[in-house]
C-alpha cells in the first residue's frame, strides 16, 4: 500500500468512526448549543485528533528514521543502512535510499583510490627528485666546502666549517623529508621494519617516548594494504604530537583471526568532542582503500578532572582473506 493510501485509510477510519457515533449514538445538537452538548462535541473532536495523530505517527515513523539517517550519513563510515520492513511506498523509498548509499560508497571508494594513488605517485616523484637531484647537489656543495676549508687560511677555516655543518644538517633534513614522502624501507624490508624506522625517527625528532609491540606472525599483505597501515600510523603519530599534548605513545600491530589491527594509543588529553580534521578524514579515506575499519576513541587512561590524562586510541582493523590469514 502506498503512502497516499495509507494516510487516506487512516483518516477515513477516524472519520468513519466519528460518523458512526453521530448516526447511532444518542447525541443531538440543539440550537442554540447546550453546554453539555458542546462538551461532548469538543471531547469527541479531541479524541479524533489524538487518534489521527497516533495513527499518522505510526505510519510516518519510517520516514522519520530515514530523515535522521540522511542528516547524519557519512560516506567515510560505510555500512549505515535502514532495515526494510514490509511493502509499499515507504519500504520502497528506504530500499532505494539504501541502494543509493551502496552506489555512492562504491563511487567514493573508487575516486579515493584514484586520488590517493595519484598522491602517492607524486610523493614518489618528489622524493626521488629530492634524493637524486637536491641531495646530490648538496653533497657536492658539502665536499666543495670541505676542500675549501682544508686549503683556506686559518681566519676563514672556522666559517667554512660552520657552513659545512649547516649544509650537512640541511642535507639530513632533505633526506628525512624524502623518507617521509616515500618510505623506501617499506618497499625494501617490509611493514614491520618500516614501522620500526618510523617510530624511531619520530621519537628522535619529537622527544616523545614511543613504545612498539609488533606481532611476529603477521600474514602476508599486499603493498597497498601495507602502505595504508604505514600512512595511518604516520598520521596517528603526527596527530598525537601536534594535538594530544602527550608524553608517551604506544604503537602496536597484532594479528587477529580475521584481521590485522594497528593501534596508536597516547596518554594525552583525549579527543573529546572535537570536530574531525583533515588528518582524521585522510585516515578514513585510506581505510576505504583496504576495506578496513577505523575506530577513534578514548585511550586507556582514567580521570574526570580538567587535567586528567585519558588519552586517545586510533585503531585500524584490516580484514585478511583466507589465503593470507
Amino acid at each position: 500500500m502506498s503512502l497516499f493510501w495509507r494516510i487516506f485509510g487512516l483518516n477515513a477510519l477516524v472519520l468513519g468512526a466519528a460518523t458512526a457515533l453521530l448516526l447511532w449514538a444518542p447525541v443531538t445538537v440543539s440550537v442554540p448549543v447546550v453546554l453539555t452538548e458542546a462538551v461532548v462535541l469538543v471531547g469527541g473532536l479531541g479524541v479524533m485528533l489524538v487518534a489521527n495523530a497516533a495513527l499518522l505517527r505510526v505510519g510516518l515513523a519510517p520516514l522519520e528514521r530515514l530523515t535522521r539517517l540522511m542528516a547524519t550519513v557519512d560516506l567515510l563510515r560505510p555500512g549505515q543502512r535502514l532495515p526494510v520492513r514490509g511493502h509499499g511506498g515507504v519500504a520502497e523509498l528506504i530500499r532505494t535510499f539504501n541502494a543509493m548509499l551502496d552506489r555512492l560508497e562504491a563511487e567514493r571508494a573508487a575516486s579515493s583510490t584514484r586520488a590517493l594513488s595519484a598522491q602517492e605517485a607524486e610523493r614518489r616523484r618528489i622524493a626521488q627528485e629530492l634524493h637524486d637531484e637536491v641531495g646530490q647537489s648538496m653533497t657536492a656543495v658539502l665536499l666543495g666546502l670541505k676542500r675549501a676549508a682544508d686549503r683556506a687560511p686559518e681566519s676563514l677555516r672556522d666559517e667554512l666549517r660552520q657552513a659545512q655543518e649547516i649544509t650537512r644538517e640541511s642535507l639530513d633534513e632533505v633526506r628525512q623529508l624524502a623518507r617521509r614522502l616515500r618510505p623506501g624501507v617499506l618497499d625494501d624490508l617490509g611493514l614491520v621494519s618500516a614501522l620500526t624506522s618510523l617510530a624511531g625517527d619520530f621519537a628522535t625528532h619529537t622527544g616523545l617516548e614511543v613504545r612498539r609491540r609488533f606481532a611476529t606472525d603477521l600474514p602476508e599483505l599486499d603493498r597497498q594494504t601495507e602502505l595504508v597501515l604505514y600512512r595511518v600510523a604516520q598520521e596517528g603519530l603526527t596527530n598525537a604530537a601536534r594535538h594530544a599534548d602527550a608524553t608517551r605513545i604506544e604503537l602496536t600491530l597484532r594479528r587477529e583471526p580475521t584481521a590485522v589491527v594497528l593501534s596508536i594509543t597516547d596518554n594525552g588529553r583525549g579527543i573529546g568532542v572535537a570536530r574531525e580534521g583533515a588528518g582524521i578524514r585522510g585516515m578514513r579515506e585510506r581505510a576505504l582503500l583496504a576495506g578496513a575499519t577505523l575506530d577513534i576513541g578514548r585511550g586507556t587512561g582514567t580521570g574526570t578532572g580538567p587535567r586528567s590524562r585519558i588519552g586517545t586510541r586510533v585503531s585500524l582493523s584490516v580484514p585478511t582473506t583466507g589465503e593470507n590469514a
